[in-house]
C-alpha cells in the first residue's frame, strides 16, 4: 500500500522522550477468528503467523531481565495460539500484571470452550473490542452474529465476576470509530454504554477506552479507495495536541511481533519500522534486551503518530487526556 506508507514516513512530528519501561505488548500472532475493518494489524482467520514457544520464553525471560510489570498480550485473537495458556500462567507465576486484548467472540472458537474460566482463574485483566453498544454498527464493521455473540461472552464474564464494581477481576471495552472521524468524548461515551449495556442486557464493565483508527492496512486501504486518506490526514493534523506527548504509549512501552522483533508500537510493527536499540546495528529482537548494556534509542516518529494525539489522544489504555 504505497500511498500510507508514503503518508507514514516521518515530516514533521515532534520527537517523543522516553519514561521508565512499563509494558511488554506482545502479538503472538496474526490469526483471528474476524477480519475487522478497522483493524491495523490484517489480521483474519486464513493468517498463519504465530509465535513459537522459543519466542515465549525470550518474552518471559525479557519479563524478569528488565523487571517490566504489566504484559499485554495481543494478536490476531491471542487465545488462538496455542502458547498462549503457558505464557498467561507462567507470567502471572511471575507477578506479573496481564492484559489479554479479547475480541469476545473467540471465547465461542473450537477449544476455547473454558478460555473464560482460565482467564478468571488467573486473574487476567481483559480489554474487549465491542465498537458499539448497537448490533447494527458492530454487525456492520465486523460481520453477521458478531454482536450477539459479544454480549454473550460478556454475560459470560460478568457471571465469573468481570466488571462488578467492587470486584477483582477487571473488564474493560474498546470503541473504533466506524468512519474517518474521531471518537467521541471518552467519559461521555462511556456513560452511554453502561447505561445501554445494563439497560438492554444486564451487563457491566469497568472503563471503556476510545480508540483513534490509524491510517494503516484495511483502515488505511478503505480511505484510499474513498478518496478519503488526505483529508483524514489533515483532520489528524489539525486536532494535534501537544500535551498528548507527555503520555503517549511509546514513552512506556515496547512492542514485539510474533518473531520476536522489537518497535516503539504496534503501529511501528506493522509500518516495519524498527525500534532503535544503542550498540545494537543489527534489527532489535527480544533477545538483544537481555543484554544489560543495551538501551532503547530514540522513539521512531511518523505522521501515523498523529493518529495518537489528536483531539483527547488516543492510546491502548484509551484518551489520553482528562
Amino acid at each position: 500500500m504505497p500511498l500510507t506508507d508514503e503518508l507514514s514516513v516521518a515530516h514533521d512530528f515532534p520527537p517523543v522522550r522516553r519514561g521508565a519501561l512499563d509494558v511488554l505488548q506482545v502479538n503472538v500472532g496474526y490469526r483471528c477468528n474476524q477480519a475487522c475493518r478497522h483493524c491495523h494489524v490484517n489480521a483474519g482467520p486464513n493468517r498463519q503467523e504465530s509465535m513459537d514457544m522459543e519466542t515465549v520464553d525470550l518474552v518471559l525471560q525479557v519479563l524478569e531481565t528488565r523487571s517490566i510489570g504489566t504484559l499485554d498480550i495481543t494478536g490476531g485473537a491471542p487465545e488462538l495460539n496455542s502458547h498462549f495458556r503457558y505464557l498467561v500462567d507462567r507470567a502471572r507465576q511471575a507477578g506479573i500484571e496481564v492484559i489479554d486484548r479479547c475480541n469476545l467472540t473467540v471465547l465461542f472458537e473450537s477449544g476455547q470452550g473454558d478460555m473464560a474460566h482460565f482467564l478468571a482463574e488467573h486473574g487476567v485483566v481483559i480489554t474487549a473490542s465491542l465498537p458499539c453498544y448497537s448490533q447494527k454498527n458492530v454487525d456492520s464493521q465486523r460481520g453477521d452474529g458478531v454482536f450477539e455473540k459479544s454480549i454473550a461472552a460478556l454475560r459470560t464474564l460478568n457471571a465469573l465476576g468481570y466488571g462488578k464494581p467492587d470486584g477483582d477481576l477487571t473488564l474493560n471495552l474498546v470503541y473504533n470509530p466506524l468512519g474517518p472521524f474521531l471518537p467521541p468524548e471518552q467519559s461521555k461515551l462511556e456513560a452511554d454504554y453502561r447505561r445501554e449495556l445494563a439497560h438492554n442486557f444486564g451487563i457491566e464493565f469497568n472503563r471503556l477506552y476510545v480508540l483513534v483508527n490509524m491510517p494503516i492496512q484495511r483502515f488505511g486501504r478503505m480511505l484510499l479507495s474513498r478518496g478519503q486518506m488526505s483529508s483524514y490526514m489533515k483532520m489528524l493534523k489539525k486536532n494535534f495536541m501537544p500535551d498528548n506527548l507527555k503520555s503517549v504509549m511509546c514513552r512506556s512501552l515496547i512492542s514485539v511481533d510474533w518473531q520476536g522483533f522489537l518497535y516503539d508500537c504496534d503501529f511501528n510493527q506493522i509500518l516495519d519500522k524498527p525500534l532503535r536499540l544503542t550498540a545494537h546495528k543489527e534489527r532489535p529482537h527480544l533477545r538483544d534486551l537481555l543484554d544489560p548494556a543495551a538501551r532503547l534509542g530514540p522513539v521512531c516518529m511518523a505522521d501515523h503518530c498523529y493518529g495518537c494525539t489528536a483531539g483527547q489522544g488516543s492510546s491502548c489504555g484509551g484518551a489520553l487526556a482528562a
